[in-house]
C-alpha cells in the first residue's frame, strides 16, 4: 500500500464527518440551514475556529456561484483554502534540516505521557539509519525504567547506541552525557528522548527548560530542532498542549500520530494555523512505513478523497 492510500484511510473517519455534509448539498441551494451544518461538520474535525471562520466566509462568498453549487465546487473552495493555509506554514523536512544543519544536528522530542514520544523517534531513527546517517539516541526519559529499555530494544533493532544511565537519574546530566559523546563520536544525528510531562505541571516544565539549556551550554546552538509529538485523537487538547510546549522550550516542528484513529484530523490545521509551526511528520498506523514526513498537498486531497500528484 503506498503512503497516499495509507493516508487516505487513515483520515476516513475525519473525511466521513465533512463529506456527509457536503453531500447533502447534492442538487440543492445552499442554504443558510446547509451552512450552519457544514460549519459545525467543520468544527467537530477540529479544524479550528479561526480557520473554520475563513473557511465559511469563502464559502458564502461563492455560495452563490458556480464554483461552490455542488459538492465537488463546495470540496474545492474547501480544500483550496486549507491548502493556503498549511502551505503558508509548511517547512522542510526533518531530513531536508540535518542535511543544511550542523553536526552533531540535535534533535529534542517533547510531548506529554503516551503520545507515542519512544516509537516516533525510533521510526526517525530507522529511517536516518536506513539513509546512512550516524546516529546517538539519547533515553533522557529517566522516570521510567521501562522507558529506557523499550528506547534500548528499539536502538538495538536499528542498530545504534544508546546513551543512558539508571532509573531515576537527572534527565539534564543524560542529556549532557548525550551531546558530550556525540561530539566525541561524530555523530551525525542525536534524537534525545524526554519524560512525557503534562504539559500544565509548571515543575516538570521547568526541568524540560533545564534540559534544553543543558544542551545549549555544551553544544552552542543546539537543540536544533525541538520536535512536539501530539497524539491527534485527543483533538482540541493537542492544541493546548502545543501552546504550553511552545511556550516553555520553543518548539520548532510537530509529529502528529494516530492521525487514523479520529474523526477530529483537522486538528493539523487548527495547530499550523494557530501557532505558525511547522508539521514535519503525521503518523496513520504502527508501523515505520506509516511515520511519513507531511506533505499539505496529500493531506488536502486524502481528507476530501481527491487524487493527488503524490498519490
Amino acid at each position: 500500500m503506498g503512503w497516499f492510500q495509507r493516508l487516505s484511510e487513515g483520515l476516513s473517519k475525519t473525511r466521513n464527518e465533512v463529506r456527509q455534509s457536503l453531500d447533502r448539498f447534492m442538487g440543492r441551494t445552499p442554504d443558510p440551514a446547509l451552512l450552519e451544518e457544514l460549519e459545525a461538520a467543520l468544527l467537530s474535525a477540529d479544524l479550528g475556529a479561526r480557520v473554520v471562520v475563513r473557511l465559511m466566509q469563502q464559502v458564502n462568498e461563492q455560495a452563490r456561484g458556480v464554483e461552490a453549487a455542488t459538492p465537488e465546487g463546495l470540496q474545492n473552495v474547501l480544500s483550496h483554502t486549507l491548502y493556503g493555509v498549511l502551505t503558508q506554514v509548511s517547512g522542510p523536512s526533518l531530513e531536508q534540516l540535518i542535511d543544511k544543519g550542523p553536526k552533531p544536528f540535535v534533535i529534542l522530542v517533547v510531548g506529554v505521557n503516551g503520545v507515542g514520544k519512544t516509537t516516533t523517534i525510533a521510526k526517525v531513527a530507522q529511517r536516518l539509519a536506513q539513509a546512512g546517517r550516524q546516529l546517538l539516541l539519547v533515553a533522557g526519559d529517566t522516570f521510567r525504567a521501562a522507558a529506557i529499555d523499550q528506547l534500548q530494544v528499539w536502538a538495538d533493532r536499528v542498530g545504534v547506541e544508546v546513551i543512558r544511565q539508571r532509573h531515576g537519574a537527572d534527565p539534564a546530566a543524560v542529556a549532557f552525557d548525550g551531546i558530550v559523546a556525540a561530539k566525541a563520536r561524530a555523530v551525525d544525528v542525536v534524537l534525545i528522548d524526554t519524560a512525557g510531562r503534562l504539559h500544565t505541571k509548571s515543575n516538570l516544565m521547568d526541568e524540560l527548560r533545564k534540559v534544553k539549556r543543558v544542551i545549549g551550554q555544551e553544544l552552542p546552538g543546539a537543540p536544533h530542532e525541538v520536535l512536539l509529538v501530539l497524539d491527534a485523537t485527543v483533538g482540541q487538547n493537542a492544541l493546548a498542549q502545543a501552546r504550553q510546549f511552545h511556550e516553555a522550550v520553543g518548539v520548532t516542528g510537530l509529529a502528529l500520530t494516530k492521525l487514523d484513529g479520529t474523526a477530529r484530523g483537522g486538528i493539523v490545521v487548527a495547530i499550523a494555523e494557530d501557532l505558525k509551526i511547522p508539521v514535519r511528520l503525521v503518523g496513520v498506523g504502527e508501523g515505520a512505513e506509516d511515520l511519513q514526513d507531511f506533505n499539505p498537498e496529500a493531506f488536502v486531497a486524502a481528507l476530501f478523497g481527491q487524487p493527488t500528484a503524490c498519490s
